[in-house]
């Protein structure tokens, strides 16, 4: 069983950053991609980031790309979100996932274990 632990959200100020961290439990961590997910109220969970087993290989939706970096450490078993230049409607209750499956998915069903989340509120 994996265990999906996020930290680090908080409020902060439009322009600002904050970096948000996810502790995983169970030796397979390095095995599969990691990702981040994020839901806003009333709207759905959307994709934000997702990182490859190795860290090799990133993809980024277009809403964050240029803003917000992801990173893993896998001697850590932790995946890290660094969010900058944020913006009010980056406010969300933002989710870590793995998966058990080989490659890197970005869909939320690709995505087998979560995280319970962590809120991010920027205010202009």
């Amino acid at each position: 069983q994996v265990q999906l632990v996020e930290s680090g959200g908080g409020s902060v100020q439009a322009g600002g950053s904050l970096r948000l961290s996810c502790a995983a439990s169970g030796r397979t961590f390095a095995m599969f991609a990691m990702a981040w997910f994020r839901q806003a109220p009333g709207k759905e969970r959307e994709s934000v980031a997702a990182i490859s087993a190795s860290g090799g290989g990133t993809y980024y939706a277009d809403s964050v790309l240029g803003r917000f970096t992801i990173s893993r450490d896998n001697a850590k078993n932790t995946v890290y979100l660094q969010m900058s230049s944020l913006k009010p409607e980056d406010t969300a209750v933002y989710y870590c996932a793995t998966r058990v499956r080989y490659g890197l998915g970005v869909r939320e069903s690709e995505y087998d274990y979560w995280g319970q989340g962590t809120q991010v509120t920027v205010f202009s």
